[in-house]
């Protein structure tokens, strides 16, 4: 006799620290866009993992690398080189067209990484007199949950009982030119942005905000870091969310998607004036940069990195606008929807009530997803999604509200 789901969940509450409020649903396998739970219902799959599982679940030519490389060299440490890495950190040169990257694990670490290379600068390259370096953040980002991180967190749940906290860091107003430059001294090192806020809610700026960034960061010799920990690699409609505004960044943080949905790995890659300055003993990970992690990371980016993908992401982000548009029409009416917004297969439906209860309507219709930030449902399926998927996503999602809203 097969355990029921609620022993299972019993079972983590039980022995697990209670650090997430998931959904009551036991998945045992996934393909594709398709996850199932332990009772053998089907769902589609409209998270894709934070956009981890970007090429979809089970990826053929991802676990063909896995199985392959883990059965040859899986994790050396960086004490020694292995014959993957070097390959990875072209590639991701290549495709950014910056000069130098490292490789760590999880999307903090890359994050943590970034600030302390955007610190050493200050002082090596800026002088900037020492312990003074200043990093600019924007209200409500999400870039982890790390003591460092949190410390410049707006969310005042991620700060709780956790002080002390790291100083040196300044808020301003996502998609403010005029709060950017009202904060940048002499003593700003860098400035840090989601090209797109993912967990504040897929808040998008104006298309001319990230180039005015740009322009201000040059003028005052500020390092501009974009985060595309979850908006890069395609998620967007172009390889990176930067390219849609024509501009470059000094130093990019990638992660999630970068690992195939199989494995953990996240970089950073920026200009050689910026990378060159990290000495050994700086910095480092025993995991980060493992023949393992490299050779999955190159799949994952042969794969993402496909014009074809692309521009079939970015048909399928516009083709989602506007059904979205019209199937939710009679809720943006009557102001049930208050916003449909996004960017590719990025998308946020906002609603002028709680969101947890539309997303757990959605379980019923077969299909699995995530609220963030109380009144907003996310949609970022796998970029390998059929569009006779996301149909029937999107018309659960229609049919969730109508119930909820009554």
């Amino acid at each position: 006799m097969k355990a029921s789901p609620q022993s299972y969940i019993d079972k983590e509450l039980n022995f697990g620290a209670h650090n997430y409020s998931s959904l009551p649903v036991v998945l045992t396998s996934a393909v594709g866009s398709t996850l199932r739970d332990v009772q053998g219902a089907e769902y589609i799959d409209m998270m894709s993992a934070y956009s981890a599982a970007s090429l979809g679940h089970a990826h053929p030519k991802i676990l063909q690398t896995l199985v392959s490389q883990a059965s040859s060299l899986a994790v050396t440490s960086r004490a020694f080189f292995n014959d993957k890495l070097p390959l990875l950190l072209e590639k991701l040169c290549f495709i950014t067209s910056l000069d130098k990257a490292i490789v760590m694990n999880s999307g903090a670490e890359a994050v943590e990484t970034a600030l302390k290379f955007a610190r050493k600068w200050g002082e090596m390259k800026k002088k900037i007199k020492k312990n003074k370096c200043e990093i600019i953040v924007c209200r409500n980002n999400f870039h982890g949950r790390t003591i460092g991180i949190i410390s410049f967190s707006s969310q005042s749940q991620y700060k709780k009982n956790f002080g002390p906290f790291l100083p040196g860091f300044k808020e301003v107003e996502f998609g403010s030119i005029e709060s950017l430059e009202k904060a940048i001294t002499k003593n700003t090192c860098a400035f840090l942005v989601e090209p797109i806020q993912g967990e504040a809610g897929i808040i998008t700026p104006s298309a001319q905000y990230l180039a005015k960034v740009r322009q201000l960061c040059t003028k005052h010799n500020v390092l501009l870091i974009c985060d595309e920990i979850q908006t890069g690699l395609s998620r967007t409609g172009k390889l990176f969310c930067y390219e849609h505004s024509l501009i470059q960044p000094d130093l990019l943080i990638l992660g999630k998607a970068l690992g195939g949905g199989v494995y953990p790995v996240s970089a950073v890659v920026g200009r050689a004036e910026v990378m060159d300055l990290i000495k050994p003993g700086d910095h480092g990970s025993t995991f980060g940069g493992n023949a393992l992690a490299s050779a999955i990371a190159l799949s994952s980016i042969e794969l993402l990195s496909d014009p074809e993908l692309i521009k079939r992401v970015e048909h399928l982000g516009k083709w989602s606008m506007q059904y979205l548009q019209r199937v939710l029409s009679p809720h943006l009416i009557s102001g049930q929807v208050r916003e449909v917004r996004g960017r590719g297969l990025f998308i946020a439906v906002e609603l002028n009530f709680k969101a947890g209860d539309v997303v757990k309507e959605m379980i019923n219709g077969g299909v699995l997803t995530k609220d963030t930030h109380e009144n907003t449902i996310r949609l970022a399926p796998a970029l390998t999604i059929t569009q006779q998927e996301l149909k029937r996503a999107y018309n659960c999602l229609a049919s969730s509200i109508a119930k909820c809203s009554v």
